[in-house]
């Protein structure tokens, strides 16, 4: 079923030097290394210029009144307002649509505006989510909290447990919703059963796959019909700009969902699905909810995040071997309780990470100390701030190595039964492998976990 694009072959012939397509180029399906460069874009007309222009402005010149009109009803494709569209951020979304094997893409403020942009498209008063409880806690306190006031229920289960997830499910459920691999767990999600069981209930699946991003794993490749990610992290991948993506497969009937389908009061009738076709969810979602909550991408931060994937194949690759090599060392340590890394085979997800990973289940682990003087909090305390190159903060995804106590920080806000059931235990370390050289990651986590002992 999984199909895998990412091959890093080259076209058989030279692109043309103005970067423009070859006659052959509509039969050729490009690898993914080429799309990454590629993909959305063709240099300046005007100037020439080969990277992507950033388009700082708000708004655009109509060329008529005529024009005008037939694009505030949706029945001709231009620029109207940044809030809503600009040239420079649908470079980024058409690259991440070619780079996901989706049929488009929509881009936001953040990881979190993607995921409340995605919903909130889908879901209105009475609705209820059924998601994974191995989530990361800024979702947990979203579907918890937020989605609670407006008056929308989440029921949360085990990622794998289809039975549960089946359970769970009643005649108000819109959405079903998981991430590839839990944060901050490491859990991998088994696609298949899941998908299946979505198809029997005529339910839309929504995976977050930030952790793997589309050259580790393509969940719509699995039939999974809706992806988020937050380009925050390894899309970007230098901790500079803040940014979300909503990909649309193109598979699934949101005829289905009456959210999407039904007549738009904004658009006088207009029916977003059988008006637009596969396109009709994400046409929704870009043309009112996003225009509504004013969550949309800066120019800026577009440009920079496309500078971020024309590098994510290279990049991915050696944030997959240092993680591989840290986590092997870690768990053989002996200040060391245990390492939840689906790479080792001691993992119980191993055998998904292979079939649904096979490049590697990403760059982001946690792991337990076994102190023998102090509790687990307090070394972990210990440990964190005896570490040199790695830097304690909140994000995951950098070209630097990071280190996280999540029990205090990401996932804080949750209760201590929300904690249990989403894996998470006081003396939790969550670490997010970067680029450095391998031998001085292992020399500082070594220093810092005999800091403990001492």
């Amino acid at each position: 079923m999984s199909s895998d694009s990412s091959s890093s072959s080259s076209p058989s012939s030279d692109p043309p030097p103005n970067g423009a397509p070859s006659a052959s180029a509509a039969a050729r399906e490009f690898g993914f290394e080429t799309r990454m460069l590629h993909a959305g874009h063709v240099p300046d007309a005007e100037t020439g210029a080969r990277a992507v222009p950033i388009y700082q402005t708000t708004s655009y010149v109509f060329d008529d009144t005529d024009y005008a009109a037939q694009l505030f009803e949706l029945k001709q494709y231009g620029n109207i307002y940044t809030r809503i569209n600009n040239p420079t951020t649908a470079v980024f979304e058409e690259r991440m649509a070619a780079l996901s094997n989706g049929v488009g893409a929509i881009a936001t403020a953040s990881g979190m505006s993607a995921e409340l942009v995605a919903l909130m498209t889908m879901l209105e008063p009475g609705d209820e989510v059924v998601a994974s409880s191995h989530l990361y806690g800024g979702t947990r306190t979203l579907f918890t909290h937020t989605f609670d006031k407006l008056s929308v229920d989440a029921h949360f289960v085990e990622p794998n447990d289809v039975e549960a997830w089946d359970a769970a499910i009643t005649d108000d459920t819109k959405v079903l919703y998981a991430e590839s691999i839990g944060n901050p767990q490491g859990s991998v999600l088994d696609f298949e059963p899941l998908v299946e069981l979505a198809d029997r209930h005529d339910l839309p699946l929504v995976v977050d796959n930030t952790f793997c991003t589309p050259y580790l794993c393509r969940p719509i490749d699995w039939d999974v019909p809706v992806v988020v990610q937050s380009a925050t992290k390894f899309l970007g991948g230098h901790g500079n700009s803040i940014g979300g993506v909503i990909i649309d497969g193109g598979a699934f009937d949101f005829n289905k969902i009456d959210t999407v389908a039904e007549p738009s009061e904004s658009y006088h009738g207009l029916e977003f699905p059988n008006t637009f076709g596969h396109q009709g969810y994400l046409m929704k979602a870009r043309a009112e909810t996003l225009r509504d909550t004013g969550a949309s991408m800066s120019p800026f931060n577009a440009f920079m995040l496309i500078q971020g994937l024309e590098t994510l194949s290279v990049r991915m690759d050696r944030h997959v071997s240092n993680a591989q090599t840290v986590a092997e060392y870690l768990e053989e340590h002996e200040m060391v309780a245990n390492v939840a890394y689906p790479g080792l085979p001691s993992s119980p997800y191993h055998d998904l990470a292979q079939k649904y990973m096979p490049k590697g289940p990403g760059a982001i682990f946690t792991f337990e100390l076994d102190p023998d003087a102090m509790t687990p909090r307090a070394a972990g305390e210990t440990f964190i701030e005896n570490l040199q190159l790695f830097s304690h903060l909140a994000n995951v995804g950098d070209a630097r190595s990071l280190v996280l106590h999540p029990a205090s920080t990401t996932h804080q806000q949750l209760s201590e039964d929300e904690m249990r059931t989403s894996g998470l235990t006081p003396g939790m370390i969550r670490l997010s492998i970067g680029l450095e050289d391998t031998d001085d990651l292992l020399w500082d986590l070594d220093q810092a976990l005999h800091a403990i002992s001492q």
